[in-house]
């Protein structure tokens, strides 16, 4: 009898020549050869880290390389990451996406100059006036009197 090593557990065990000759003997066990029926493993939801089993085939599918346990985890996850900016599919000319821009970095909505924190109020300014110039370090908030100020006298520049 031939000496063949197990393909889950590695062990040696002797397996009859005919089992090799029709592609058995692979397994040293009942139990190993379950274990090799059973494919997939466990991946977290991107979003809320809860525990999945998937299949191959539903590993392979994912685009993304992420996995989600619900539709509401999925869609959280492509608000935040696929449909923002150039990346939506509205997206014209980022002219007007100040203001989720400073949003999103989690800066406090409160003008940079009177220090009111009347959200109804508050506007996105542009330091170099360029309303295409969106990057965060060139936005502030400020109230509409403020913001006329600015734009109109050059005032608290």
């Amino acid at each position: 009898m031939p000496i063949v090593f197990c393909k889950i557990c590695n062990k040696e065990f002797y397996t009859k020549q005919c089992y090799l000759k029709h592609g058995w003997g692979k397994y040293c066990s009942s139990k190993c050869q379950y274990k090799a029926q059973i494919k997939g493993k466990f991946v977290n939801c991107e979003i809320c880290k809860k525990k999945l089993w998937r299949r191959p085939r539903q590993l392979n599918l994912s685009k993304s390389g992420k996995f989600f346990c619900s539709k509401s985890c999925q869609m959280s996850w492509k608000n935040k990451v696929l449909h923002i900016g150039e990346n939506h599919p509205n997206w014209i000319t980022g002219e007007f996406s100040g203001r989720g821009v400073l949003k999103r970095s989690g800066r406090k909505m409160i003008c940079e100059f009177c220090f009111n924190s009347d959200k109804r109020v508050l506007a996105v300014h542009h330091r170099d006036h360029n309303r295409k110039n969106n990057k965060l370090t060139n936005l502030i908030w400020l109230c509409h009197n403020c913001h006329h100020l600015v734009h109109k006298y050059n005032k608290l520049i």
